[in-house]
């Protein structure tokens, strides 16, 4: 496998998968301001422990990165100030242009995945094999 997990990276997977799980039970609960908090906080700290502390700050300071950065930042005010559905939706937003940049990293690890991986790459073998069989 191309990507060697560590302890730290392991707590790090974790804790974002934690901020899913609370995020999506926030948004099933009619958007609740106080597990859409602990989402992001975990979410954040999982971030920071996966990534490392000097990769992530650089991640939201980089130039670049500004407009991910004041989308993510002004998702989680808009939360705070009891506007959750417009603060997660300017979140998201926020960590599309973020994380975009990482999406061939995180195909390739998602493709090394024994079942997940066949059934990612199924629909693009199959619009392959039929772009070859018509064109």
């Amino acid at each position: 496998m191309p990507y060697e997990l560590n302890d730290q990276k392991k707590v790090g997977l974790g804790l974002i998968g934690f901020g899913i799980f609370f995020t999506f039970l926030a948004v099933i609960l009619f958007f609740d301001r106080g597990l859409l908090a602990l989402g992001n906080i975990f979410w954040l700290t999982g971030v920071a422990l996966l990534l490392g502390l000097r990769s992530t700050l650089q991640l939201f300071t980089n130039r670049t990165n500004y407009k991910g950065t004041i989308s993510f930042l002004l998702g989680i005010f808009l939360i705070f100030v009891r506007w959750p559905v417009v603060g997660i939706v300017v979140e998201l937003y926020g960590c599309f242009l973020l994380f975009s940049g990482f999406w061939p990293s995180i195909q390739a690890f998602l493709y090394e995945i024994p079942v997940l991986g066949w059934i990612l790459q199924y629909p693009v073998l199959l619009i392959n094999q039929l772009r070859r069989s018509f064109g």
